[in-house]
Protein backbone atom coordinates (compact mmCIF):
# COMPACT_ATOMS: atom_id res chain seq x y z
CA UNK A 1 0.00 0.00 0.00
CA UNK A 2 1.56 3.28 -0.78
CA UNK A 3 1.04 6.19 1.01
CA UNK A 4 -0.34 9.80 -0.67
CA UNK A 5 1.13 12.71 0.15
CA UNK A 6 -0.30 15.75 0.54
CA UNK A 7 0.85 18.23 -1.60
CA UNK A 8 1.51 21.62 0.49
CA UNK A 9 -0.59 24.42 0.33
CA UNK A 10 -0.20 28.32 0.69
CA UNK A 11 0.26 28.42 4.24
CA UNK A 12 2.95 25.31 4.63
CA UNK A 13 6.58 26.88 4.52
CA UNK A 14 9.15 24.84 2.08
CA UNK A 15 12.85 24.81 3.27
CA UNK A 16 13.50 26.56 -0.16
CA UNK A 17 11.40 29.29 1.18
CA UNK A 18 12.80 29.53 4.11
CA UNK A 19 16.25 29.69 2.45
CA UNK A 20 15.15 32.39 -0.06
CA UNK A 21 13.63 34.34 2.98
CA UNK A 22 16.46 34.11 4.92
CA UNK A 23 19.54 34.12 3.23
CA UNK A 24 19.89 38.00 2.45
CA UNK A 25 19.91 38.07 6.63
CA UNK A 26 22.29 35.75 6.59
CA UNK A 27 24.68 36.97 4.26
CA UNK A 28 23.99 40.36 5.99
CA UNK A 29 25.10 38.82 9.22
CA UNK A 30 28.33 36.93 7.94
CA UNK A 31 29.76 39.95 5.89
CA UNK A 32 29.50 42.34 9.62
CA UNK A 33 31.50 39.08 11.48
CA UNK A 34 33.94 38.81 8.38
CA UNK A 35 34.57 42.61 8.54
CA UNK A 36 34.48 42.92 12.10
CA UNK A 37 37.29 40.09 12.31
CA UNK A 38 39.15 41.40 9.59
CA UNK A 39 39.55 44.91 11.11
CA UNK A 40 40.13 43.41 14.81
CA UNK A 41 42.81 41.97 13.51
CA UNK A 42 44.32 44.48 11.28
CA UNK A 43 44.04 47.17 13.87
CA UNK A 44 45.00 44.75 17.16
CA UNK A 45 48.51 44.95 16.49
CA UNK A 46 48.19 49.34 15.71
CA UNK A 47 46.66 49.74 19.46
CA UNK A 48 48.64 47.06 21.64
CA UNK A 49 51.53 48.30 23.86
CA UNK A 50 50.98 51.66 22.71
CA UNK A 51 54.37 52.75 24.32
CA UNK A 52 55.14 50.14 25.95
CA UNK A 53 58.70 48.54 26.29
CA UNK A 54 57.91 45.48 26.51
CA UNK A 55 55.90 45.45 23.33
CA UNK A 56 57.76 45.05 19.69
CA UNK A 57 55.11 45.88 17.70
CA UNK A 58 55.14 48.98 15.31
CA UNK A 59 53.91 51.21 18.21
CA UNK A 60 55.72 49.77 21.03
CA UNK A 61 59.09 50.79 22.96
CA UNK A 62 60.83 48.03 22.72
CA UNK A 63 63.47 49.17 20.55
CA UNK A 64 64.66 52.26 23.14
CA UNK A 65 64.24 50.13 25.86
CA UNK A 66 66.74 47.11 25.06
CA UNK A 67 69.27 49.93 23.90
CA UNK A 68 68.72 51.65 26.98
CA UNK A 69 69.95 48.66 28.35
CA UNK A 70 72.95 47.98 26.21
CA UNK A 71 74.05 51.14 27.85
CA UNK A 72 74.07 49.87 31.44
CA UNK A 73 70.54 51.45 31.87
CA UNK A 74 67.80 49.80 34.02
CA UNK A 75 64.60 50.31 33.08
CA UNK A 76 61.86 49.35 35.42
CA UNK A 77 57.86 49.73 33.71
CA UNK A 78 55.21 50.50 36.51
CA UNK A 79 51.47 51.14 36.46
CA UNK A 80 50.28 52.56 39.25
CA UNK A 81 50.64 56.16 40.86
CA UNK A 82 52.37 54.74 44.19
CA UNK A 83 54.93 52.73 42.63
CA UNK A 84 56.41 55.37 40.36
CA UNK A 85 56.19 57.68 43.17
CA UNK A 86 58.34 55.30 45.52
CA UNK A 87 60.78 54.69 42.39
CA UNK A 88 61.65 58.54 42.03
CA UNK A 89 64.91 59.66 42.92
CA UNK A 90 68.26 61.37 42.16
CA UNK A 91 69.64 58.82 39.83
CA UNK A 92 66.18 57.95 38.02
CA UNK A 93 64.46 59.10 35.27
CA UNK A 94 60.47 59.19 35.37
CA UNK A 95 58.94 58.71 31.78
CA UNK A 96 55.23 59.62 31.86
CA UNK A 97 53.70 58.27 28.60
CA UNK A 98 50.47 59.44 29.32
CA UNK A 99 50.32 62.87 31.69
CA UNK A 100 46.77 63.65 30.29
CA UNK A 101 45.37 60.74 31.94
CA UNK A 102 46.39 61.82 35.30
CA UNK A 103 43.52 62.75 37.50
CA UNK A 104 44.16 66.17 39.47
CA UNK A 105 44.87 64.50 42.44
CA UNK A 106 47.58 61.74 40.97
CA UNK A 107 49.01 64.82 38.99
CA UNK A 108 49.77 66.69 42.40
CA UNK A 109 50.89 63.44 44.38
CA UNK A 110 53.64 63.36 41.69
CA UNK A 111 54.68 66.98 40.91
CA UNK A 112 55.44 66.53 44.86
CA UNK A 113 57.42 63.52 44.48
CA UNK A 114 59.69 65.17 41.45
CA UNK A 115 60.16 68.32 42.92
CA UNK A 116 61.73 66.83 46.29
CA UNK A 117 64.72 65.15 44.17
CA UNK A 118 67.18 66.06 41.78
CA UNK A 119 66.28 63.25 38.80
CA UNK A 120 64.25 64.23 35.52
CA UNK A 121 60.86 63.96 34.55
CA UNK A 122 59.90 63.35 31.15
CA UNK A 123 56.42 64.14 29.51
CA UNK A 124 54.94 62.90 26.91
CA UNK A 125 52.47 65.03 24.48
CA UNK A 126 51.57 66.96 27.84
CA UNK A 127 48.75 69.26 27.05
CA UNK A 128 46.72 72.06 29.65
CA UNK A 129 44.97 69.24 31.06
CA UNK A 130 47.94 68.58 32.77
CA UNK A 131 50.70 71.10 32.33
CA UNK A 132 49.33 73.44 35.13
CA UNK A 133 50.60 70.85 37.93
CA UNK A 134 52.95 69.41 36.10
CA UNK A 135 54.74 72.16 34.88
CA UNK A 136 53.53 75.20 35.94
CA UNK A 137 53.85 78.55 34.03
CA UNK A 138 53.99 76.62 30.44
CA UNK A 139 51.42 76.68 28.19
CA UNK A 140 50.10 74.30 25.59
CA UNK A 141 49.32 75.74 21.60
CA UNK A 142 47.85 73.85 18.93
CA UNK A 143 49.42 71.02 17.82
CA UNK A 144 52.52 70.75 14.61
CA UNK A 145 52.81 67.84 12.36
CA UNK A 146 55.48 65.03 13.11
CA UNK A 147 58.40 66.34 10.41
CA UNK A 148 61.94 66.51 10.63
CA UNK A 149 62.87 69.34 12.41
CA UNK A 150 66.64 71.12 12.94
CA UNK A 151 67.55 71.61 17.01
CA UNK A 152 67.15 75.41 16.82
CA UNK A 153 68.88 75.53 20.07
CA UNK A 154 71.72 75.30 22.51
CA UNK A 155 70.81 72.18 24.31
CA UNK A 156 73.75 69.66 24.32
CA UNK A 157 71.81 66.21 23.81
CA UNK A 158 69.63 68.38 20.50
CA UNK A 159 73.05 69.52 18.91
CA UNK A 160 74.82 66.00 19.27
CA UNK A 161 71.29 64.37 18.06
CA UNK A 162 70.66 66.76 15.18
CA UNK A 163 67.31 66.53 13.26
CA UNK A 164 64.84 64.74 14.75
CA UNK A 165 60.95 63.93 13.91
CA UNK A 166 59.36 66.06 16.37
CA UNK A 167 56.07 67.52 16.38
CA UNK A 168 53.35 67.57 17.48
CA UNK A 169 52.04 70.01 20.79
CA UNK A 170 54.20 73.35 21.24
CA UNK A 171 54.79 74.57 24.04
CA UNK A 172 55.28 78.28 25.22
CA UNK A 173 57.26 79.45 28.29
CA UNK A 174 57.46 82.50 30.32
CA UNK A 175 59.75 83.43 33.13
CA UNK A 176 61.29 80.30 33.51
CA UNK A 177 64.47 78.83 33.23
CA UNK A 178 63.70 76.95 29.87
CA UNK A 179 66.10 75.63 26.67
CA UNK A 180 63.18 75.52 24.06
CA UNK A 181 64.56 72.87 20.78
CA UNK A 182 62.87 72.23 17.66
CA UNK A 183 60.67 74.85 16.76
CA UNK A 184 57.46 74.26 14.80
CA UNK A 185 55.86 77.48 13.65
CA UNK A 186 58.24 79.68 15.83
CA UNK A 187 57.28 77.45 18.79
CA UNK A 188 59.14 74.55 20.59
CA UNK A 189 58.12 70.72 20.07
CA UNK A 190 60.93 70.13 22.79
CA UNK A 191 61.18 71.94 26.04
CA UNK A 192 64.30 71.51 29.30
CA UNK A 193 63.10 73.02 32.02
CA UNK A 194 65.86 73.54 35.13
CA UNK A 195 65.46 74.03 38.39
CA UNK A 196 68.00 74.94 40.54
CA UNK A 197 66.77 73.68 43.12
CA UNK A 198 65.32 70.16 41.98
CA UNK A 199 65.52 68.21 39.02
CA UNK A 200 64.46 69.42 35.25
CA UNK A 201 61.84 68.38 33.22
CA UNK A 202 61.44 67.26 29.64
CA UNK A 203 58.79 68.09 27.40
CA UNK A 204 57.79 66.27 23.95
CA UNK A 205 55.03 67.27 22.29
CA UNK A 206 54.82 64.35 20.76
CA UNK A 207 55.97 60.43 21.64
CA UNK A 208 56.65 59.39 18.02
CA UNK A 209 60.70 59.17 17.88
CA UNK A 210 60.15 56.45 20.94
CA UNK A 211 58.14 54.17 18.72
CA UNK A 212 60.01 51.06 17.46
CA UNK A 213 59.57 52.13 13.48
CA UNK A 214 60.52 55.37 14.08
CA UNK A 215 63.66 54.93 16.38
CA UNK A 216 65.68 54.67 13.34
CA UNK A 217 65.27 57.65 11.60
CA UNK A 218 66.99 60.48 11.42
CA UNK A 219 68.55 61.50 15.10
CA UNK A 220 65.62 60.04 16.94
CA UNK A 221 67.40 57.32 18.88
CA UNK A 222 70.59 59.66 19.72
CA UNK A 223 67.77 62.07 21.57
CA UNK A 224 65.88 59.47 23.04
CA UNK A 225 68.90 57.58 24.61
CA UNK A 226 70.51 61.03 25.82
CA UNK A 227 66.91 62.02 27.09
CA UNK A 228 66.09 59.11 28.76
CA UNK A 229 69.75 57.70 29.53
CA UNK A 230 71.06 60.57 31.64
CA UNK A 231 70.40 58.50 35.12
CA UNK A 232 71.31 55.00 35.45
CA UNK A 233 67.88 54.24 36.26
CA UNK A 234 64.61 54.47 34.10
CA UNK A 235 61.10 54.26 35.16
CA UNK A 236 58.18 53.79 32.65
CA UNK A 237 55.53 54.93 33.83
CA UNK A 238 52.31 53.65 31.85
CA UNK A 239 49.29 55.38 33.42
CA UNK A 240 46.20 53.14 33.77
CA UNK A 241 42.55 53.89 34.72
CA UNK A 242 42.94 50.78 36.62
CA UNK A 243 44.86 52.35 39.43
CA UNK A 244 43.56 52.47 42.33
CA UNK A 245 45.19 56.38 43.08
CA UNK A 246 42.17 57.36 39.85
CA UNK A 247 40.13 57.34 42.43
CA UNK A 248 41.08 60.44 43.78
CA UNK A 249 42.01 61.18 47.20
CA UNK A 250 39.04 61.29 50.26
CA UNK A 251 38.05 65.36 50.20
CA UNK A 252 39.25 66.72 46.97
CA UNK A 253 36.02 66.33 45.22
CA UNK A 254 37.66 64.55 42.36
CA UNK A 255 36.95 61.09 40.64
CA UNK A 256 38.60 59.09 37.69
CA UNK A 257 37.69 61.13 34.56
CA UNK A 258 37.67 64.33 36.41
CA UNK A 259 39.83 67.22 34.52
CA UNK A 260 40.92 70.30 35.86
CA UNK A 261 38.25 72.34 34.43
CA UNK A 262 35.46 70.04 35.91
CA UNK A 263 33.88 66.78 35.70
CA UNK A 264 33.97 64.69 31.99
CA UNK A 265 30.61 64.13 30.62
CA UNK A 266 29.04 60.60 30.52
CA UNK A 267 29.62 60.38 26.50
CA UNK A 268 33.79 61.80 27.02
CA UNK A 269 33.95 58.93 29.12
CA UNK A 270 32.73 56.17 26.66
CA UNK A 271 36.05 54.99 24.54
CA UNK A 272 35.87 56.24 21.06
CA UNK A 273 35.49 52.30 19.80
CA UNK A 274 31.99 51.84 21.08
CA UNK A 275 30.79 54.84 19.64
CA UNK A 276 31.63 54.04 16.19
CA UNK A 277 30.28 50.36 16.72
CA UNK A 278 27.01 51.90 17.99
CA UNK A 279 26.58 54.26 14.85
CA UNK A 280 27.97 51.06 12.72
CA UNK A 281 24.80 49.15 13.86
CA UNK A 282 22.29 51.86 13.93
CA UNK A 283 23.11 51.97 9.85
CA UNK A 284 22.98 48.44 9.47
CA UNK A 285 19.38 48.75 11.16
CA UNK A 286 18.74 51.29 8.92
CA UNK A 287 19.69 49.80 6.26
CA UNK A 288 17.87 46.32 7.15
CA UNK A 289 14.39 47.95 7.79
CA UNK A 290 14.72 49.66 4.34
CA UNK A 291 15.86 46.75 2.70
CA UNK A 292 12.73 44.71 4.22
CA UNK A 293 10.79 47.38 3.68
CA UNK A 294 11.02 47.53 -0.13
CA UNK A 295 8.02 45.86 -2.40
CA UNK A 296 9.07 42.41 -3.85
CA UNK A 297 6.77 42.49 -6.89
CA UNK A 298 3.07 43.02 -7.48
CA UNK A 299 0.73 41.25 -4.75
CA UNK A 300 -0.46 37.70 -6.05
CA UNK A 301 -3.36 35.98 -4.93
CA UNK A 302 -2.95 32.82 -3.08
CA UNK A 303 -5.60 29.90 -3.20
CA UNK A 304 -6.72 29.04 0.72
CA UNK A 305 -5.75 26.21 2.22
CA UNK A 306 -9.65 25.19 2.81
CA UNK A 307 -12.74 26.43 1.02
CA UNK A 308 -14.46 28.70 3.29
CA UNK A 309 -18.30 29.35 2.46
CA UNK A 310 -19.37 32.99 1.88
CA UNK A 311 -21.79 33.01 4.79
CA UNK A 312 -18.99 32.18 7.22
CA UNK A 313 -16.88 35.10 5.58
CA UNK A 314 -19.61 38.09 6.15
CA UNK A 315 -20.68 36.23 9.52
CA UNK A 316 -16.70 36.88 10.57
CA UNK A 317 -16.45 40.36 9.32
CA UNK A 318 -19.59 41.20 10.88
CA UNK A 319 -18.16 40.17 14.13
CA UNK A 320 -15.43 42.10 13.42
CA UNK A 321 -17.49 45.44 13.46
CA UNK A 322 -19.43 44.75 16.47
CA UNK A 323 -16.67 44.21 18.57
CA UNK A 324 -15.21 47.48 17.19
CA UNK A 325 -18.33 48.98 17.37
CA UNK A 326 -18.33 50.23 13.55
CA UNK A 327 -22.38 50.80 13.19
CA UNK A 328 -20.69 53.63 10.53
CA UNK A 329 -18.54 51.01 8.70
CA UNK A 330 -21.41 48.79 8.89
CA UNK A 331 -24.28 51.24 7.21
CA UNK A 332 -22.18 52.30 4.89
CA UNK A 333 -21.36 48.71 3.34
CA UNK A 334 -25.40 48.40 3.25
CA UNK A 335 -26.38 51.85 1.73
CA UNK A 336 -23.43 51.55 -1.07
CA UNK A 337 -24.47 47.56 -1.64
CA UNK A 338 -28.08 48.94 -1.71
CA UNK A 339 -27.50 51.53 -4.14
CA UNK A 340 -24.96 49.11 -6.37
CA UNK A 341 -28.30 46.89 -6.75
CA UNK A 342 -31.32 49.41 -7.49
CA UNK A 343 -29.61 51.50 -9.47
CA UNK A 344 -29.67 49.51 -12.56
CA UNK A 345 -32.97 48.64 -11.98
CA UNK A 346 -34.66 52.17 -12.01
CA UNK A 347 -31.91 53.35 -14.83
CA UNK A 348 -29.10 55.14 -13.50
CA UNK A 349 -25.47 54.15 -14.44
CA UNK A 350 -23.11 52.71 -12.10
CA UNK A 351 -21.09 56.14 -11.71
CA UNK A 352 -24.51 58.09 -10.80
CA UNK A 353 -25.21 55.30 -8.51
CA UNK A 354 -23.97 56.72 -5.30
CA UNK A 355 -25.09 60.50 -6.32
CA UNK A 356 -28.35 61.97 -4.03
CA UNK A 357 -29.28 64.05 -7.22
CA UNK A 358 -29.39 61.82 -9.64
CA UNK A 359 -30.42 57.95 -7.74
CA UNK A 360 -33.46 59.72 -5.35
CA UNK A 361 -35.36 61.05 -8.36
CA UNK A 362 -35.28 58.35 -10.10
CA UNK A 363 -36.61 55.87 -7.31
CA UNK A 364 -39.46 58.43 -6.64
CA UNK A 365 -40.28 58.21 -10.20
CA UNK A 366 -39.97 54.21 -9.87
CA UNK A 367 -42.16 53.69 -7.06
CA UNK A 368 -45.69 54.04 -6.32
CA UNK A 369 -47.04 57.49 -5.44
CA UNK A 370 -47.08 57.96 -1.93
CA UNK A 371 -43.94 56.38 -1.22
CA UNK A 372 -41.56 59.01 -0.93
CA UNK A 373 -37.61 57.88 -0.60
CA UNK A 374 -36.01 59.87 1.77
CA UNK A 375 -31.71 61.23 1.61
CA UNK A 376 -31.52 60.18 5.33
CA UNK A 377 -32.46 56.29 4.13
CA UNK A 378 -29.48 55.61 1.24
CA UNK A 379 -26.97 58.41 2.29
CA UNK A 380 -28.03 59.21 5.81
CA UNK A 381 -26.30 59.61 8.93
CA UNK A 382 -24.37 56.39 11.25
CA UNK A 383 -27.21 54.60 13.05
CA UNK A 384 -26.47 55.71 16.84
CA UNK A 385 -27.06 51.95 18.36
CA UNK A 386 -27.35 48.61 17.20
CA UNK A 387 -31.24 48.42 16.96
CA UNK A 388 -31.19 51.57 14.93
CA UNK A 389 -28.61 49.53 12.45
CA UNK A 390 -31.07 46.73 12.44
CA UNK A 391 -34.27 49.08 11.37
CA UNK A 392 -31.71 50.92 8.72
CA UNK A 393 -31.08 47.35 7.18
CA UNK A 394 -34.61 45.73 7.12
CA UNK A 395 -36.02 49.35 5.70
CA UNK A 396 -32.70 48.94 2.93
CA UNK A 397 -34.62 45.42 2.45
CA UNK A 398 -37.95 46.44 2.01
CA UNK A 399 -36.73 49.24 -0.36
CA UNK A 400 -35.04 47.24 -2.91
CA UNK A 401 -38.11 44.21 -2.78
CA UNK A 402 -40.07 47.26 -3.21
CA UNK A 403 -38.31 48.64 -6.54
CA UNK A 404 -37.89 45.05 -8.04
CA UNK A 405 -41.41 44.14 -7.90
CA UNK A 406 -42.68 47.43 -8.80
Amino acid sequence: MTAVSTPPTSSSVTPRQVWLRARGVLLAVLLLVVTGTALAATRSGDQHGRLDPRSADRYGSKAIAELLKDHGISVRVVTTLQDAVSATGADTTLLVTAPNLLTPHQQTTLRAATTATSGRTVLLGASSASLGTLAPGVRAEPSASVVTRPPGCSMAEARRAGAVETGGIRYASSGLDAIACYPAAGLPSVLLLRQPTAGDTVLLGSPDLLYNERLAHQGNASLALQLLGSRPHLVWYLPSLADPSAAGAPGDGTTNGDTADGESSFIELIPSGWLWGTLQLALAAVLAAIWRARRLGPLVTERLPVAIRASESTEGRARLNRKANARDRAAASLRRATRTRVAPLVGVSPRDAHSPAVLLPALSARLPRGHGVTNDLLFGPAPAADAALVLLADQLDSLEREVRTS
